[in-house]
């Protein structure tokens, strides 16, 4: 009895690189974005969806990506902090928070002037 021959792979096509402009619009999005929201979810979702239809935008998405898990972790310890501290250490929130708003906004002009910005101090957890 002979066995019948394999299926056929289909392979998926490649998805399409996308237009300078879009690819440059989605880069800025991924720094601008997390300003209004949960702020990992929004480049993680856009490094995942544009994965490989871009340099510049899979770049600016792992950035922004490394950089909101940094600072997520940086606000879990400075809450800790200030939770052991009985507030002493609040401060060091709100540093958190001007430096992740510059940050990101700096980031986003960047990425809006065709610049391969990398962030400061941040984890390289996505790479």
């Amino acid at each position: 009895m002979t066995m019948p021959p394999p299926p056929p792979v289909w392979d998926a096509p490649a998805p399409a690189p996308l237009r300078p402009e879009d690819e440059r619009t989605w880069a800025v999005l991924a720094h601008v974005i997390p300003l209004l929201g949960p702020g990992f979810l929004a480049p993680l979702v856009i490094w995942l969806v544009f994965r490989g239809r871009g340099p510049f935008l899979e770049h600016h998405a792992k950035e922004s990506l490394n950089f909101q898990l940094t600072a997520l972790i940086a606000t879990v310890v400075g809450s800790l902090l200030t939770v052991v501290t009985f507030g002493a250490a609040s401060p060091v929130l709100f540093g958190i928070g001007i430096a992740w708003l510059v940050i990101c906004i700096l980031a986003a002009v960047a990425a809006s002037r065709w610049e391969w910005y990398r962030y400061p101090a941040t984890l390289r957890l996505v790479s």
